[in-house]
């Protein structure tokens, strides 16, 4: 017969072994570090990570450090040597580290505000410019944002070639390679580039969005720039928010652990789930790396396109 002591002691057993199992991880890993691709520049970067990772590390009992990556590739490589534990990836980044080979798996991304998971890759230009469409734009300057990047270069050049531009950088007089989405819709503000391809969920959650607000943007005279000062000339289907990835090699009651710190982190941590977004998302969504399929033949499909320009 069971009785209440034998329950008792099973219970006892049951959390001794998984305090013992939690030890034997933090043994291990004294330290994780978790990287960030800089949308933003450094300084706002480290501003609105900080907060959170003090939170992760508060929640997993170890020390959480933060790491700004230099752009997709160095995170795409970290992960591959192991010296990344966590990433926040781009969808294309993390569909180019599984088709290398590298060890990571996908276990959350965001929620909208909507409720949605996903948002889209625009093409912007000025709203003070003639242009109302991308057959307007040949010869013009494009600024496009990192090779790996998922909306500012592989859709955009998907997009392109459905409207039968298979060739971007013939089709357009100059192709820019801006680092990061800011410093895109910075190059089209400046004029240095006539179209930037970029990131947007709607008109309150962008990268555009998030430059206005921080008054970044600025008119020939000083004066700060508005939405109205930016159109939208192409937008694409949509895409899947990127996700949060963890080294496949992790112990599984870590990878547990880190997924149940984001999942109750817009709880937990309110103030710094929000400053992620300027609270403009909603909580974690769980995932799992088979949700990024679509993404890897998307990527698939880019390289067959350099491969036949490169033939």
């Amino acid at each position: 017969m069971i009785t209440r002591r034998i329950v008792l002691a099973g219970a006892v057993a049951l959390a001794f072994t998984v305090s013992a199992s939690a030890q034997d991880w933090k043994s291990k890993y004294p330290e994780l570090t978790f990287a960030v691709v800089p949308a933003e520049n450094a300084s706002g970067v480290t501003e609105r990570w900080t907060p959170f990772v003090a939170y992760l590390s508060k929640e997993l009992g170890t020390k959480v450090t933060l790491r700004i990556a230099n752009d997709y590739a160095a995170v795409i490589e970290g992960q591959r040597a192991g010296n990344i534990h966590i990433a926040s990836y781009g969808s294309a980044s993390f569909a180019r580290a599984r088709l290398t080979g590298v060890k990571t798996d996908a276990f959350a991304n965001d929620i909208n505000a909507d409720g949605s998971t996903g948002y889209y890759s625009v093409f912007f230009v000025k709203a003070s410019s003639a242009y109302k469409s991308l057959d307007q734009l040949k010869g013009k300057n494009l600024g496009l944002v990192d090779p790996n990047s998922t909306s500012g270069n592989n859709v955009p050049r998907f997009e392109l070639d459905k409207l039968g531009i298979s060739d971007a950088d013939t089709y357009f007089g100059k192709v820019v390679f801006t680092g990061s989405h800011e410093n895109a819709m910075l190059a089209l503000s400046q004029g240095t580039v006539e179209v930037a391809a970029n990131q947007w969920t709607n008109d309150n959650d962008s990268t555009l969005a998030q430059m206005l607000l921080k008054g970044m943007l600025k008119n020939a005279d000083g004066s700060p720039m508005k939405k109205d000062d930016f159109r939208i000339v192409h937008k694409s289907a949509p895409i899947i928010n990127g996700p949060y990835a963890y080294n496949s090699d992790l112990p599984a009651d870590l990878k547990a652990a880190i997924a149940k710190a984001f999942t109750e982190a817009p709880t937990k941590d309110k103030a710094a789930f929000d400053r992620l977004s300027d609270g403009q998302k909603k909580g974690f969504n769980p995932a799992t790396t088979k949700d990024w399929d679509g993404t890897i033949e998307l990527i698939k499909f880019v390289d067959n396109l350099r491969k036949k320009k490169a033939s």
